[in-house]
């Protein structure tokens, strides 16, 4: 769902700019819950205020609601079905690839580009090195990096 929405505010409609959805992006991920409806609920405020905030998580979240009631029952009435299984199989290297898009789209503003703190490149790709190693190698909590990494760009940045 992210590239698809960020290829809707973005590109699409023009409504955030690639830094600020990034923002919006890693704010949400800092916060427990469904990313996309915390970024429906951010874009929402950003265009319309208050009321296109509601609107905005109401229209995010009933569909989704409404549909996952229906695939819940279907699953699991054909939870051994081969074809269905294959199916869910195939979907699966997509979300990967998704993710990765998603990671690929990021990368220049949370990396390089843009003016917002960890002023210093070299150590954006610092941080981003130490933050895949700590957590594949000792599995530490994303919110600890998420902090950790707040405290760095304070840190680094109150010289700039």
């Amino acid at each position: 769902m992210i590239p698809l929405v960020r290829a809707e505010v973005v590109e699409g409609r023009g409504w955030l700019t690639p830094e600020v959805f990034l923002d919006a992006f890693a704010f949400g991920s800092a916060l427990p819950g469904p990313i996309v409806t915390k970024l429906a609920f951010f874009v929402g405020h950003h265009v319309a205020g208050w009321p296109g905030a509601v609107a905005a998580l109401l229209g995010s979240s009933l569909p989704t609601l409404v549909l996952m009631l229906i695939v819940i029952g279907l699953l699991t009435r054909a939870k051994d079905n081969e074809a269905l299984n294959a199916a869910i199989g195939g979907i699966r290297p997509i979300v990967v690839a998704l993710l990765l898009l998603v990671a690929w789209d990021f990368a220049p503003a949370a990396l390089g580009a843009g003016d917002a703190g960890l002023a210093f490149l070299p150590l954006r790709w610092i941080v981003a090195a130490v933050s895949l190693v700590a957590t594949l190698r000792f599995r530490l909590h994303p919110v600890v990096l998420i902090v950790a990494g707040a405290g760095v760009g304070m840190l680094f940045s109150m010289g700039s």
